[in-house]
């Protein structure tokens, strides 16, 4: 199905307090995500893989490292006319000086860039989403049922319902309601499915009777802008949808492949560890879907007698010996010393090769000291890690510290982004 009259503006989200401090100082949409890839680079790289290549991604928080990540990974020839853009939120005569107040407050303060005569669709995406989809079929389903808004839906069980937008549909795969996050057997009786209509359009219910939001749209322009023009929604989700399919025909798309909102620390730790296995859900080494992302000039990753199993190395680490490594990712140009375990644990690397020469006397290298034991954990991007640390959480705390160089959320030991950790340091 032909996508090139179709934009792609893709939701960076706001504060994304719920993935602090990894969002402490950049976009949610910039956090590092397996060893080597930004977040942003899937929603990117389904956008390219189906033949879509102009897209807009809509942010206003420290947005500077996603501005030069795009900048530096996205560039098109001058033929095809492709193009990954950043609307920031910025004072505008129409729109006023407010921040984005919510998703659809973000597009609708920006439809002036909309209003080309080429764009007859709006495809909608969320910018902190794991998943791999082909949007022609998106698109096909949408043409082909005549509807005015489509939605991707994924069957999920009655347990998982309580955290997700769920719809109920008919016989045609017209959405006829939703309920965001029911919490009561009453709540989720009105949007339940028979888990045969999921069975009959090729699908394995699998017990599976809930259709869940993916949080994707395809949306007519003149639509999507007649809605958001004629109220003062400021949510997609939770307020332009639901209204949508009492006015519109909205229809749902199935898909039942890996997907995954990374919107806590816990998702984001979970989604980033289930990629190192030896039969991950979502397969990065897929060629005829690849994820995109900057391209770097590195030399190949150096490693002394080490032990490494269920893991994903990216490229120019240097790794010393008797180094043992099990179920982790371990980014870009990361220094680990001799003597060191690290055990599930997402190590993000760092942004540039540091000498030693260049190293002033008595400060700890970038990289991860010798003697050093690194467990449950997250180690944001230029962390300096001393000798003989342990970082284990053996206590068992599920959060602590807001200002510290090493805190702690739903569980996991996070060391911050820049952050120095003294030899010996204990936790």
């Amino acid at each position: 199905m032909d996508l090139s009259r179709t934009i792609a503006l893709i939701l960076g989200g706001g504060r994304g307090t719920r993935l602090f401090p990894l969002t402490k100082i950049r976009a949610k949409p910039a956090v590092p995500l397996a060893a080597k890839y930004r977040l942003i680079d899937i929603p990117i790289s389904n956008c390219i893989n189906s033949g879509l290549n102009r897209a807009y991604v809509l942010t206003q928080f420290l947005s500077e490292s996603l501005h030069r990540h795009l900048r530096q990974t996205y560039s098109f020839d001058h033929f095809s006319g492709g193009f990954v853009e950043v609307l920031a939120a910025q004072e505008t005569v129409n729109a006023g000086t407010d921040w984005y107040q919510g998703t659809a407050d973000a597009v609708r303060k920006n439809l002036i860039h909309l209003e080309e005569d080429w764009i007859e669709h709006i495809l909608i995406l969320s910018g902190d989403q794991l998943y791999r989809m082909d949007f022609s079929d998106m698109m096909r389903t949408h043409i082909e049922s005549g509807a005015h808004a489509t939605i991707a839906g994924i069957p999920v069980s009655r347990d998982d319902a309580s955290s997700l937008g769920i719809m109920q549909v008919d016989d045609e795969g017209q959405v006829r309601g939703f309920v965001e996050k029911p919490q009561t057997e009453e709540e989720l009786a009105t949007v339940r499915m028979d888990p045969s209509w999921i069975d009959a359009r090729g699908i394995p219910s699998q017990g599976r009777d809930c259709l869940a939001s993916m949080g994707l749209y395809i949306f007519n322009k003149e639509v999507m802008v007649d809605l958001l023009r004629s109220t003062s929604h400021e949510d997609f989700g939770k307020e332009v949808f639901p209204e949508a399919i009492q006015s519109h025909k909205v229809q749902v798309h199935l898909f039942d492949g890996y997907w995954e909102d990374i919107g806590t620390i816990r998702a984001f730790y979970e989604a980033n560890l289930s990629l190192a296995g030896k039969s991950p859900p979502f397969e990065l080494r897929n060629p005829e879907s690849p994820i995109y992302s900057r391209p770097r000039f590195l030399p190949p990753t150096i490693m002394g007698d080490a032990k490494i199993s269920s893991s994903l190395i990216a490229d120019g680490c240097r790794i010393g010996d008797n180094v043992t490594i099990e179920n982790s990712v371990i980014g870009l140009r990361t220094v680990i010393g001799d003597n060191v375990t690290i055990k599930d644990s997402v190590v993000m690397g760092a942004d540039y090769i540091e000498t030693a020469d260049h190293l002033p006397p008595g400060r700890v290298p970038i990289g991860i000291g010798s003697g050093t034991t690194i467990r449950g954990t997250i180690l944001d991007k230029n962390c300096r890690i001393g000798e003989n640390v342990a970082i284990t959480n053996e206590a068992g705390i599920e959060n602590q510290g807001e200002n510290e160089a090493v805190q702690i959320r739903d569980g996991i030991s996070i060391v911050i982004k820049n952050a120095t950790v003294e030899s010996g340091y204990r936790s």
